[in-house]
């Protein structure tokens, strides 16, 4: 008996339900297919297919280390998979269930041959539903009825065996699918991050080490305070529950740590009930909300030529890193949405091609949460002052770090170089004032109430 495995944000040996079973089973082939065209306008980003070239390279030598292989092909995702099964005589395909729409969609063409396993997070999220059974749409009564099911199962290990099929199947080479940039190489910088399940693990060791640390250290731009997990999660490196329980004794900090886990689950859940998240506001009266076209402004955000120190250092991390701090996530979201008043929907594509860990259900979730168009949302009115969350959160010392025009300013001034006159020649004068800033966006909420 010959069976499929088909990988996708799942690219590890550890802790996966569905190679467990197709491995007791009989021979297997594992599969990874790229499909550019079901996903549509959410085909993986730039960021994310520089990772997913090593994530898939590093599964491949895993699994030749097992005496398997990995088998890549290239198109729609069900007829691809139902084609490699009627060539090789495949009696099933396996799969850990996901829940963006289109892998939805790609899993109920494939039909009764599909076997669908959990393992992708901490719980199955339409089994965390309210009294009535329908679906959570707030964190906070997510979360109470989640942790009623936790501690998750503890993880499994990889299979003992992998049994090669009698013939293996014709595969794309890896280089042919073109992942990586050329010219420019805008990913030279990615070379910080080490991709692949080994890099996951060691990731997580390292984080374990000063996770006791973690509740406080997360909000600081300048320390090494945050997990940088998120990556390796968002590929599968590791499963959530690998991570919930080797972070079982990690004080305050560890939960904290697993309640932005079960966050995952909850963005998870909500994409599950409203597939189209990611383009349509939360509350729909902020469909009457007069965003600004304001093209200018919108590129000067994602180059970091704001005149907010602290936001374009956090646009500028993420161009050359592919990732930005957690606290700055939120700084760089607010001050589009409510200085620019730009449509939160450019800064989540924005991120989408620039992250290496944009999740489709976080992202849009996260996006419409700053932008109070969520329905568990900060209020609209709400609007974070870049300044002060500068100057509150020590960030000078991450300033200098990506924004070297404003090297040698002082602690005292660096947050606000315009302000204290000081501002170097080089580096750009602020796009608009914060209270000027304010009251525009004060004014455009005020039309939806």
């Amino acid at each position: 008996m010959t069976t499929i495995v088909w990988f996708r944000q799942d690219l590890r040996l550890h802790d996966h339900p569905a190679l467990l079973s197709a491995a007791a089973s009989g021979a297997i082939i594992p599969v990874y297919v790229l499909d550019n065209e079901g996903p549509g306008e959410w085909r993986i980003g730039g960021a994310q297919r520089w990772w997913l070239h090593h994530s898939l390279a590093t599964l491949d030598a895993s699994l030749r280390e097992k005496g398997s292989r990995l088998i890549l092909r290239q198109g729609p995702a069900a007829a691809t998979l139902l084609a490699l099964a009627e060539e090789t005589g495949a009696d099933a395909i396996h799969t850990i269930r996901h829940y963006e729409p289109w892998w939805r969609a790609a899993e109920a063409a494939i039909g009764e041959g599909l076997c669908l396993h959990e393992g992708g997070h901490l719980r199955p999220p339409e089994s965390v539903t309210t009294a009535s059974g329908g679906r959570f749409r707030i964190f906070s009564a997510f979360f109470r009825s989640l942790s009623a099911m936790l501690p998750p199962e503890p993880p499994c290990g990889p299979p003992d065996v992998l049994t090669a099929p009698e013939r293996w199947p014709a595969s794309d080479d890896l280089a042919d699918w073109n992942l990586l940039p050329t010219r420019p190489n805008w990913a030279s910088g990615f070379e910080e991050w080490t991709p692949g399940e080994a890099g996951a693990r060691a990731a997580l060791e390292t984080f374990a080490d000063a996770i006791r640390h973690y509740s406080t250290g997360r909000n600081m731009p300048s320390e090494e305070g945050t997990s940088r997990l998120s990556p390796h999660l968002h590929h599968g490196e590791f499963s959530p529950r690998q991570v919930w329980h080797k972070l079982s004794d990690g004080g305050e900090g560890g939960a904290a740590f697993r309640r932005e886990l079960a966050w995952r689950d909850f963005t998870a859940g909500l994409i599950l009930a409203l597939p189209d998240y990611a383009r349509e506001n939360g509350r729909r009266q902020f469909d009457r909300l007069p965003w600004r076209e304001a093209p200018a402004d919108l590129k000067a955000w994602q180059q970091g030529r704001t005149g907010y120190p602290i936001v374009d250092a956090g646009m500028r991390q993420l161009w050359a890193t592919g990732w930005m701090h957690n606290r700055v996530r939120m700084i760089t979201a607010s001050f589009l949405v409510k200085h620019l008043l730009v449509d939160w929907r450019e800064g989540e594509r924005w991120f989408w091609d620039t992250l290496v860990d944009a999740d489709y259900g976080n992202n849009s979730v996260n996006w419409q949460w700053v932008a109070g168009t969520g329905i568990d949302a900060n209020m609209f009115g709400r609007i974070m002052a870049p300044l002060s969350q500068s100057e509150k959160f020590e960030a000078g010392d991450y300033i200098r770090r990506w924004v070297p025009e404003l090297r040698g300013v002082s602690d005292a001034t660096i947050h606000d170089p315009d302000e204290a006159g000081c501002r170097p020649a080089d580096y750009p004068p602020k796009i608009i004032g914060h209270r000027e800033a304010r009251e525009r966006a004060l004014a455009a909420g005020r039309k939806v109430r």
